[in-house]
C-alpha cells in the first residue's frame, strides 16, 4: 500500500497534495484526476467543434457567424435523463445537470472577453446564486464548471437554463459597470 501511495504522490503535482498522510494524498489525487476529466472533456468538445463547424475566414463579417435572432440559432436542445439538458451551438457546449439540491453547469467554448461575465448575470437574472466556478483552459478552449443554488424564485427547467446560457454568446457584451 505504501509504494503504491508513493507512486501516486510522485505522479501528482505537489500543490494538489496538502500534507504526507494517506487521506491527503488520495484525495489530491482525486482532486487531480477530476482536473484532467475537465481538461479531456474541454479538448474532446473542442476537436469536436472543429470537425462540425469550419472555421470562418477573417474576412468573414461578424453579422454572418451569429444568427440575426436568438430563436432562429443553430443551437441543439437535448434532454440528458430526467435530470439533465444539454444545448449546444457551434459557439458553445452547455450542460446542466441536478445533484442533490445543486445544479452542475458546464460549458466548454472558445475564450470569449467578457463571457463569463454574462453567463454569471444570467445566473443571477434567474435567481441562481454561484457557490463554486472552476475555469480549466487550454489554449483557446475553456471549460467552465459552476455548481449553483436554485433560488425560491427560480422557475426555469435545466432546459431553458441551457437555453438561456447558449444564449448568452449571442448577445451583447457586459461591462463590470452595468452589471
Amino acid at each position: 500500500m505504501n509504494e503504491h501511495l508513493k507512486v501516486l504522490r510522485s505522479l501528482t503535482p505537489c500543490f494538489y497534495i496538502k500534507r504526507g498522510d494517506q487521506a491527503s494524498i488520495i484525495g489530491g489525487v482525486i482532486e487531480f484526476i477530476k482536473e484532467l476529466q475537465q481538461v479531456l472533456q474541454a479538448l474532446e468538445s473542442k476537436k469536436q467543434r472543429k470537425s462540425l463547424s469550419p472555421s470562418p475566414s477573417p474576412s468573414t463579417p461578424k453579422s454572418l457567424l451569429l444568427p440575426a435572432k436568438p430563436n432562429c440559432s443553430p443551437i441543439g436542445i437535448e434532454t440528458v435523463g430526467e435530470v439533465g439538458a444539454c444545448c449546444n451551438s457551434p459557439l458553445a457546449d452547455v450542460e446542466a445537470r441536478i445533484s442533490g439540491s445543486n445544479v452542475i453547469l458546464k460549458i466548454v467554448c472558445r475564450r470569449i472577453p467578457s463571457q463569463i461575465l454574462k453567463i454569471i448575470a444570467v445566473l443571477e437574472r434567474f435567481s441562481f446564486e454561484v457557490l463554486h466556478l472552476n475555469v480549466s483552459s487550454m489554449e483557446d478552449t475553456v471549460l467552465y464548471s459552476f455548481v449553483i443554488k436554485i433560488g425560491l424564485e427560480c422557475q426555469l427547467s435545466l432546459e431553458e437554463l441551457a437555453v438561456e446560457v447558449q444564449q448568452s454568446f449571442f448577445s451583447e457584451p457586459v461591462f463590470l459597470n452595468e452589471i
